[in-house]
């Protein structure tokens, strides 16, 4: 287990209130760097997501996703509806170095614990909203989750061939960005706050991190006479880029094959039938899709191994795709180390991943897996109750 004292973040206590992803993805990657995680759950169940479940597989009675999200975290069981514990916990945050919730708008102010009445007993934290759509607005009182928010965010229009509809990528993206991008800001105001000691609010929500995964491409868009992109028909895989960037079917398996020249390309692969959109970019584009139909047979006629040994020499853009267990055997995953076991007290143990950030060459890691519920609540108590 890593030792914390040397860590970047050594000596922070972060307050996590989230539950579900977001939040609770933004506290994992604080812990990874250092910072003592307290997670704040109902004595009566916990986060929800100890039962939502990715597949039909639980550990120790908790899903798979709230053992990957919470792992060494401390679990402080609360009732935020009985006075005593909300005294404590207000005890708690003026101790506290960072404090994150996301609550449905309305709800923390109901608490008590918004902002101003936190900054009111702790004028140095560092406090952090996440929302489904901002806080204020039509939106704002919409349910914040993933698919809701691809859905409203237009990213959905990116994926799929043209004509196929909406298609959602297939993880929580919304809830992994607005978490990423919770931790950037958390991190710029303990900065900040070291240099001059004034706290913050730090806010997003899921459809402002979506609407930034897609900022080239929505850059292009409104200084383009707001035209929307085409899709290709035909294996597409950015509705902006032209020929050949795409997947393409082999004898047994699939090729990417990124930005190349097609003159290039046709030369490599022997296929005249790209002679004439060799010398013409614009073509490349207007073409795509007949284009892209041509390489596909040339391509379907030989093993991924084949076309590697041919592009891969020649420096072009490709790779074979991979599914989860020729990576996970692969020697480019294994020589970075990704993988870890963690344990509770309880003598479960949950294979998972490790942060994927280094620092001075070494990735963190740790030994401990997500909490029971309430699991740290006595000692939490002894600690700062006084």
């Amino acid at each position: 287990m890593q030792d914390r004292s040397e860590s970047l973040l050594a000596g922070l206590t972060v307050i996590d209130m989230s539950q579900f992803l977001s939040g609770p993805y933004c506290s994992l990657r604080l812990l990874d760097l250092g910072a003592r995680v307290i997670k704040v759950e109902r004595p009566d169940g916990g986060d929800l997501s100890r039962r939502l479940y990715l597949s039909d597989t639980d550990v120790g009675g908790d899903s798979t996703l709230f053992h990957a999200i919470n792992r060494g975290k401390e679990s402080l069981g609360i009732d935020l509806k009985n006075p005593e514990d909300l005294a404590f916990l207000r005890k708690l945050l003026a101790k506290a170095d960072v404090m994150i919730q996301n609550f449905r708008p309305g709800v923390i102010e109901r608490l008590g614990l918004d902002y101003e009445a936190v900054k009111a007993i702790n004028p140095s934290i560092v406090y952090a909203s996440i929302s489904g759509y901002g806080e204020e607005g039509p939106w704002m009182m919409r349910p914040g989750q993933d698919l809701l928010a691809q859905a409203r965010s237009g990213v959905m229009w990116l994926n799929g061939d043209d004509g196929q509809g909406p298609v959602p990528v297939g993880l929580s993206i919304a809830d992994m960005l607005a978490g990423a991008n919770t931790c950037e800001g958390i991190l710029a105001a303990l900065v900040r706050r070291g240099l001059s000691g004034k706290g913050a609010h730090v806010q997003t929500s899921l459809l402002e991190s979506l609407i930034d995964l897609q900022f080239e491409l929505l850059t292009t868009h409104l200084n383009d006479g707001r035209r929307m992109p085409k899709r290709a028909a035909f294996r597409n895989a950015n509705a902006y880029l032209s020929a050949p960037y795409g997947v393409y079917p082999a004898r047994d398996g699939y090729l990417a094959i990124a930005m190349t020249p097609i003159g290039r390309l046709q030369d490599l692969i022997g296929l005249d039938a790209l002679s004439p959109f060799r010398d013409d970019p614009k073509s490349w584009f207007t073409h795509r899709d007949e284009i892209k139909s041509i390489i596909a047979g040339r391509i379907a006629e030989e093993t991924v191994g084949h076309w590697l040994s041919i592009l891969e020499p020649a420096d072009i853009w490709c790779s074979k795709v991979l599914d989860w267990e020729e990576l996970l055997s692969s020697e480019g995953f294994a020589v970075l180390d990704m993988l870890q076991t963690v344990t509770r007290k309880d003598d479960i143990s949950i294979g998972t991943t490790r942060c994927p950030v280094r620092i001075d060459g070494v990735r963190p890691k740790g030994g401990r897996a997500a909490p029971l519920v309430g699991e740290h609540t006595a000692a939490i108590r002894a600690e700062f109750d006084r």
